[in-house]
């Protein structure tokens, strides 16, 4: 799979921005496109897919069911990125569908969500909350100081981004920042790793794990289709990334788990015979708790899983290693919004669990010491 690479000279971007045709608005904000910002979250080349901030190749379109390819087209960890000493940044974008759920809020459905770097960490500025409609132009911060800051924009997680201008006051830099060349975390799973039900953009925990690791993630979610398919593992073993992370239990019943697991980890190993895979278990949903024919089921698509696992390893795959849900979401039962898909709270913790496991296997470097 090709990487984007931006190997231009930074002042030479900033000579290119101040002379971009975007016409200066009745706020005296002049607006930027994609030509002018980072797009993250993806190892795609924008040359192979249908619109920049789909997720998967066009090419995908004939090779994945339909489901997913239409899936595919929201912009879950899509980012953007951008250097700017502007006094104020604003956001113009339109949706692709103006989708809407009855159990996640419309900020992260199809909202924008817009972080800055401060002393080498990602600070929350604001959110951008989409208006009725699939047009949305909104202020994010006004009466700055004006200093040269890294930005970085999170794209709607329930639906697709059709255009997008970054607005700032008239007369300031625009750049793009380094271009990232270290090898990505890639996430491969449901609607929870889509980021079902994060309240805005920045709280799903792939994007939650990208800022404290400094590492970039893609996120190949997928509401509902989750299945360990094979198109899906040829796509993960095209591109080169630091470690895979297999969350798709939710998604598939014991017989699929079964059919699926194998053959996945085989197709990465065939080309990545060394990146580490990370097989996550399915949590405990809350109704499990008292549902006890759940329960049963849970538990057992989970000791598949892991029965699975331990053949694998038992045939020596290497580098292949296991995330168990206990306590994944904590012991207060308070990180979902319908018993299944997490809250703000829920992602929150999430991200810290698989951190804690990841460091566990040294997979990503230790915590900082402060």
């Amino acid at each position: 799979m090709k990487r984007v690479l931006y190997l231009l000279w930074i002042p030479f971007i900033c000579t290119l921005a101040y002379a971009q045709p975007a016409k200066t608005d009745k706020k005296n904000l002049v607006y930027f496109s994609k030509e002018y910002f980072q797009i993250g979250g993806t190892r795609i080349d924008e040359q192979e897919k249908e619109n920049a901030y789909d997720r998967l190749p066009l090419a995908y379109k004939e090779k994945v069911r339909k489901e997913v390819w239409d899936l595919s087209k929201a912009s879950a960890g899509i980012t953007v990125g951008f250097i700017t000493n502007a006094t104020t940044i604003a956001a113009r974008w339109t949706v692709l569908n103006n989708f809407s759920m009855n159990h996640m809020a419309a900020s992260g459905v199809r909202g924008v969500d817009l972080y800055v770097k401060e002393a080498g960490q990602w600070q929350y500025v604001n959110t951008g909350r989409p208006a009725s409609g699939k047009e949305t132009e909104a202020t994010l911060i006004s009466n700055m100081k004006g200093e040269q800051r890294e930005y970085r924009l999170y794209l709607p997680l329930y639906d697709g981004v059709v255009s997008l201008q970054i607005g700032i006051d008239s007369g300031k830099t625009f750049s793009k920042p380094i271009p990232v060349t270290t090898k990505p975390i890639i996430f491969y799973g449901t609607s929870i790793t889509q980021g079902g039900c994060a309240s805005r953009p920045g709280m799903a925990h792939t994007n939650i794990i990208a800022r404290k690791l400094d590492i970039e993630c893609v996120n190949l979610g997928f509401s509902g289709n989750g299945r360990m398919e094979q198109p899906l593992a040829a796509l993960l073993a095209d591109t080169d990334a630091l470690l895979y992370v297999i969350d798709c239990v939710p998604n598939m019943s014991k017989e699929m788990i079964t059919a699926n697991t194998g053959a996945l980890v085989a197709t990465i190993r065939q080309k990545r015979p060394t990146t580490p895979i990370v097989l996550v278990e399915n949590t405990l949903y809350e109704t499990a708790a008292h549902d006890l024919k759940l329960q049963e089921q849970l538990q057992q698509k989970n000791s598949n899983l892991k029965r699975i696992f331990d053949s694998l390893r038992a045939k020596a795959v290497s580098n292949l290693y296991y995330v168990p849900a206990t306590n994944a979401l904590g012991s207060d039962h308070e990180g979902t919004v319908d018993g299944v898909h997490f809250t703000d709270l829920g992602f929150s913790r999430f991200a810290d669990h698989l951190i804690a496991a990841f460091r566990k296997y040294k997979l990503v470097p230790p915590a900082r010491v402060k």
